[in-house]
């Protein structure tokens, strides 16, 4: 268990110094999203009607531009940053994909990523992706209503299963329900795809033991923990006192997320929610850093 000496940070100033007593060089955050600018402020404006779609108004804690996001990171600690985007509808992945492109060949410490819709022409667009040395790719079931074992969708899944590419999934009922969100779908998925590397954002909420039984049953599917235990979410998706005995016997498995910036709360809250589980200073250590840089292919060192 973590010591009487560790305190969790309650605010971004004090993240330094905690990943420095935890011992760890940086945080490996595993989702972290950027938009083009037009779909960042259509993001926000629906979260600015958060009390029409989630029963909770859901304020915007990093309302800023990108640069500043940026900076805001690097303070934080956050060594590699993913810029995950999604579409929600036709047309708008390839582009989407070109842009992530952009964004990391102009900034050195943003990874590459990509996103993916069940259209003509997915396959084309991820197997580009793929040959650019994609990093990371963000599905959305719910924004992008899809169901994950879509037909369409079953050459890009299995060029990304080659490709050892992580998936960021979004699969899970919380914190709002969409047609094809649940665990059935993503059973469905690895039967047809057991060697695709994929990431359950919101560790499934509110589903956490179904997801946890496939990540238990696979060897490639990991959890991360996306607002989950925050006093926001709690609210929402409780997470069961039971469950933390899961979280720390499938460690190995758990990434950090925290679904900057569009958070609520100041990103360090994130932290304090997983600190006040009390699993101790290795599983932290594990879920704040090692964890995320293996599946990245990123150097656990400094």
């Amino acid at each position: 268990m973590s010591g009487p000496a560790l305190r969790a940070p309650r605010s971004d100033a004090e993240v330094p110094a905690y990943l420095a007593a935890v011992g760890l060089p940086g945080l490996a955050d595993v989702h972290v999203h950027f938009h083009p600018d037009r779909l960042t402020e259509r993001i926000w404006a629906y979260f600015d009607e958060g009390e029409r779609h989630y029963g909770v108004g859901w304020p915007i804690h990093y309302r800023t531009g990108a640069e500043e996001r940026l900076r805001i990171l690097a303070e934080l600690g956050v060594r590699d940053v993913p810029a995950l985007t999604y579409a929600h509808k036709p047309g708008m992945a390839a582009a989407l994909n070109a842009w992530c492109g952009e964004l990391a060949d102009t900034h050195p410490q943003v990874l590459r990523c990509a996103t993916l819709f069940p259209e003509e022409g997915v396959t084309g667009y991820v197997e580009e992706a793929v040959r650019a040395g994609v990093q990371l790719v963000k599905a959305h079931l719910v924004v992008s209503d899809m169901a994950p074992d879509d037909d369409r969708l079953d050459e890009a899944w299995e060029l990304l299963a080659r490709a050892r590419v992580p998936v960021v999934m979004h699969a899970g009922h919380g914190p709002r329900e969409g047609r094809f969100s649940g665990p059935e779908g993503v059973v469905r998925l690895l039967a047809d795809h057991p060697d695709l590397t994929l990431v359950v954002a919101h560790l499934g909420m509110p589903d956490y033991d179904a997801f946890a039984d496939l990540a238990e049953a696979h060897e490639r599917v990991h959890l991360d923990t996306t607002m989950v235990g925050t006093d926001f979410m709690e609210r929402l998706a409780p997470v069961p006192a039971r469950f933390l005995g899961r979280l720390a016997e499938l460690r190995p498995k758990v990434v950090l997320g925290s679904d900057f910036p569009n958070i609520p709360y100041p990103y360090a809250h994130q932290l304090e929610a997983l600190h006040r589980w009390g699993l101790g200073e290795e599983w932290l250590r594990d879920v704040l850093w090692h964890n995320g840089r293996r599946l990245l292919g990123l150097p656990v060192s400094p």
